[in-house]
C-alpha cells in the first residue's frame, strides 16, 4: 500500500506519542525527569510503534503554567539538560526512524522573557511594540476569558509600564503583538533556529490567539492568515517535509481556514476537537449517532492536510463544543462531582479513571481513534492506562510520572521525585506500570504495540476517502475508508451489549471477500459483510475487502 508518496507526506501515516520530558524519566536522580532519561526509554518508544514524538515546552521558564510561559526561545530548561542532551536525543529517535516536533508557542511569552521586560521598562524601547498595550482597556477588546475562575480580565496594569497589557491566558503571560513584522521576524528566527537543529516541526499553541490581532498598534493588520500562511512558507524553505500541527479548538468550517481552505497552505495538521468532544458524548450515550454527525459535518481538506485526532490531551478533557445539555450527560457519566470538571467546559481526568479501569471500553476508545480519518496522536502513559493526581490543581492533575514498574517512584526515579507520583489506589504504579504490562500478553500495553503495528499497515485509514455507513443499530459505527481502490470496514459496538449489526453495503462490497485485520476477540470467519455481524460487548472489528 505504501509509494513514495505516504512517505513524503509521512504526517499521514504517523502516530504520534506527546511527551513532558519533565515527567518521563529521571536519569541524574535530582528528582526531575531529563533528555538523557528520555534518550535512555527511545527504544521503549521505538518499540511501541509510535514515529513521531511530540515534546512539550522543554525551554527555561518559570513555570508558573507548565513551561507555557517561556522566558527563553533558544534554551533548554537547564534541569532538563543542555542543548548537547536535546540534539543527542534528537540523532538517537533519528536512528531509530523517529522524527520529533515540539511546541510552538508564539501566542505570549513569560513576564521574565529579555522582550518583555525591556518593553516594560521604556516606552521608548524597540521592544515596547512586541506586546499590545493600552492606556486603558480597549472597549472594542476581546471580553471572554480563557480561563474563567482564575482570570477576571484580559487585560493587566503594569506598574513600571504606566499601561494596561493585553494577556488572553495568564496575566504572567503577555500576548505577543504578532502584526508586528520585527515580532514576526524573531518567531521566523525561532522556528528556523530549531529546524537546524534537527526537530521536524511545530505543534502551534493556541493558533486562533495567535493571529487574533487586538489592540492598538501602527503596523496594518491585513487578513491574519497571511501571517500563518507566511510561518509555512518560512518553514518549507528551510525544511520541505517539516509540518505544523495547530491546536484550534473551532467550528468545522472555521477550523478550515486553518488548514489554508483548498490551498492547503496554513497548518498541515489540526487537532480534531469537534470529533474528540463527540466521541465521548456517543461513549457515554451508547449510541454512535453523535461521533457519525460529526464525522459527516467535517469539511473535506487537501491531500496534504490531516486531522490529528486524540481520546485525551495533556489538558482538561474540553466539552465546550457540545450544548449544555450535552457537556452535562458526559459530566454526570464521567465527572459526576463539581472537583472533577474545571472551567465549567471540561474534564480534569485521565480517561482510564473515568471508565473506572474498564479494560475493554478503553480498547474500544482507541480501537475507534485509530480507525478514524487522520491521525492518531497518544498522550504519554495512555498506553499502559495511567490515571491522574487529584491532589494537584486545576488541569495539571493528568500530568503525573511516567510508571515503569513497581519499585519506589514508579522506576521514574531513583530519588525523591519533585514532580507527582501516583503510588495508591487502582491506578498507581504499583499496580499499572510498563514492566508488569510487558510480561502479561493480554495487557494493554502489548494490545497497543499491535494495535499501533496494524494501524501502520492500513494505510486506508490514514490516506483514504472515509465514508458513514448506515447501520441497523443505533449503538454501531460503521465506516468505510477507501483508498487507490484498496477499501477497509470498521465497526464498533459502542453499547455494553452484544449486537449482529447489518451494514448498508454497495454492491461491490457486498460481493467483496472480508479479510479480518483487527478484532476484539476470536469471532467465527466472516467471508463477506452482507450478512449480520457479530459484535461483543463494546466489540469492534476491522475487515479489509478484496
Amino acid at each position: 500500500m505504501s509509494d513514495k508518496a505516504t512517505s513524503d507526506l509521512w504526517w499521514k501515516s504517523a502516530v504520534l506519542y506527546c511527551v513532558d520530558v519533565e515527567l518521563f524519566a529521571d536519569s541524574n536522580d535530582d528528582g526531575v525527569g531529563d533528555f538523557p532519561g528520555l534518550t535512555n526509554r527511545i527504544d521503549y518508544l521505538a518499540g511501541l510503534g509510535i514515529t513521531c514524538i511530540w515534546l512539550m515546552p522543554f525551554y527555561p521558564s518559570p513555570n508558573r503554567d507548565n513551561g507555557y510561559d517561556i522566558a527563553d526561545y533558544y534554551g533548554v530548561d537547564p534541569r532538563l539538560g543542555s542543548l548537547g542532551d536535546v540534539v543527542e536525543f534528537l540523532r538517537s529517535a533519528r536512528e531509530r526512524g523517529i522524527r520529533v516536533i515540539a511546541d510552538l508557542v508564539v501566542n505570549h511569552t513569560s513576564v521574565d522573557h529579555p522582550w518583555f521586560q525591556a518593553a516594560r521598562a521604556d516606552r521608548n524601547s524597540p521592544y515596547r511594540d512586541f506586546y499590545c498595550w493600552a492606556d486603558e482597556p480597549p472597549d472594542d477588546g476581546p471580553k471572554d476569558l480563557v480561563f474563567p475562575g482564575q482570570e477576571t480580565s484580559n487585560w493587566e496594569y503594569d506598574e513600571r509600564a504606566g499601561q494596561y497589557y493585553l494577556h488572553r491566558f495568564y496575566k504572567s503571560m503577555p500576548d505577543l503583538n504578532i502584526a508586528n513584522p520585527r515580532v514576526r521576524d524573531e518567531i521566523n528566527k525561532v522556528i528556523g533556529y530549531w529546524i537546524q537543529l534537527g526537530l521536524s516541526g511545530f505543534r502551534l499553541d493556541a493558533a486562533p490567539f495567535v493571529i487574533e490581532m487586538v489592540g492598538p498598534s501602527e503596523h496594518s493588520q491585513g487578513d491574519p492568515h497571511q501571517y500563518l500562511r507566511g510561518m509555512r512558507a518560512f518553514l518549507d524553505r528551510r525544511r520541505g517535509d517539516a509540518i505544523l500541527l495547530a491546536e484550534a479548538n473551532l467550528q468545522p468550517p472555521d477550523q478550515r481556514r486553518f488548514f489554508g481552505d483548498e490551498d492547503g497552505d496554513e497548518m498541515h495538521m489540526l487537532f480534531n476537537f469537534v470529533v474528540n468532544q463527540r466521541l465521548f458524548l456517543s461513549l457515554v450515550r451508547q449510541q454512535a449517532e453523535p461521533l457519525a454527525d460529526a464525522l459527516r459535518e467535517m469539511p473535506s481538506v487537501p491531500e496534504i492536510n490531516q486531522w490529528a485526532n486524540f481520546v485525551k490531551n495533556h489538558d482538561e478533557l474540553t466539552l465546550d463544543k457540545l450544548s449544555k445539555s450535552e457537556r452535562q450527560e458526559v459530566f454526570d457519566a464521567l465527572a459526576p462531582s463539581e472537583d472533577l470538571q474545571i472551567y465549567g467546559r471540561g474534564i480534569r481526568r485521565r480517561v482510564p479513571p473515568m471508565l473506572h479501569g474498564d479494560l475493554r471500553r478503553l480498547q474500544l476508545l482507541y480501537s475507534l481513534l485509530f480507525a478514524l480519518p487522520g491521525t492518531p496522536v497518544l498522550l504519554y502513559g495512555e498506553e499502559i492506562g495511567m490515571g491522574d493526581d487529584l491532589r494537584v490543581e486545576g488541569r495539571g492533575s493528568v500530568r503525573i510520572a511516567m510508571q515503569w514498574n513497581d519499585r519506589s517512584g514508579g522506576g521514574f526515579s531513583n530519588a525523591e521525585p519533585k514532580v507527582p507520583v501516583v503510588a495508591d489506589g487502582d491506578f498507581g504504579y504499583r499496580k499499572v506500570n510498563v514492566a508488569e504490562q510487558r510480561r502479561d500478553p493480554h495487557s494493554l500495553l502489548n494490545w497497543m504495540e499491535r494495535l499501533i503495528r496494524r494501524r501502520k499497515e492500513t494505510s486506508e485509514l490514514g490516506w483514504g476517502e472515509c465514508q458513514v455507513l448506515a447501520a441497523d443499530d443505533p449503538a454501531v459505527l460503521a465506516l468505510r475508508s477507501e483508498w487507490r481502490g484498496h477499501v477497509v470496514v470498521t465497526l464498533h459496538n459502542l453499547s455494553d451489549k452484544p449486537v449482529e449489526p447489518r451494514v448498508e453495503l454497495s454492491d461491490d462490497d457486498r460481493d467483496a471477500t472480508a479479510v479480518e485485520l483487527h478484532a476484539d476477540g476470536a469471532y467465527d470467519r466472516v467471508e463477506r459483510l452482507d450478512a449480520p455481524v457479530p459484535l461483543e460487548a463494546h466489540g469492534y472489528r476491522w475487515f479489509r475487502l478484496r
